[in-house]
């Protein structure tokens, strides 16, 4: 039995409830899944995410990714006391997508001190690979935001 990395036990409703009238509510994010060690999301593709030649944007993907880890680091840590903001993500895109919904799952590479490094592959509906995706992400006291 894995030990969880979460700093409490995350409900999948008040994960999606941080997303309303965000970028990720508009693009139809919806996590779906917490497993002990991992965080798993899904978007539509759809006249929302995909570029002009039919196909899932690039940029759609890294929303989803960025999303994923983002939350993943606000998880793991005391939210009362701090956030985790965005300073670095690379995407390879693999394989077209064009209809359907992808999967991210994300998973941490480290998440020891002020800096989080997360793992996000992207699946499509037959658990092809579409996507991978590397996140980093700062721990910063929360009042610097107040």
């Amino acid at each position: 039995m894995s030990t969880s990395i979460w700093h409490k036990e995350p409900l999948l409703q008040d994960i999606n409830a941080l997303g309303k009238n965000t970028l990720g509510d508009n693009l139809g994010l919806e996590f779906i899944e917490i497993g002990p060690d991992y965080l798993v999301a899904t978007m539509p593709v759809d006249e929302r995410t995909k570029q002009p030649f039919g196909l899932l944007h690039g940029g759609a993907n890294v929303a989803l990714a960025e999303t994923l880890g983002s939350v993943a680091s606000l998880l793991v840590v005391n939210s009362d006391l701090f956030i985790g903001v965005g300073v670095e993500i690379n995407a390879n895109h693999i394989k077209a997508v064009f209809s359907g919904k992808v999967k991210g799952v994300c998973s941490p590479l480290n998440i020891a001190g002020k800096n989080h490094v997360w793992d996000i592959k992207i699946y499509n509906e037959t658990n092809e690979l579409t996507c991978v995706s590397r996140f980093t992400c700062a721990i910063v006291p929360k009042t610097k935001f107040a």
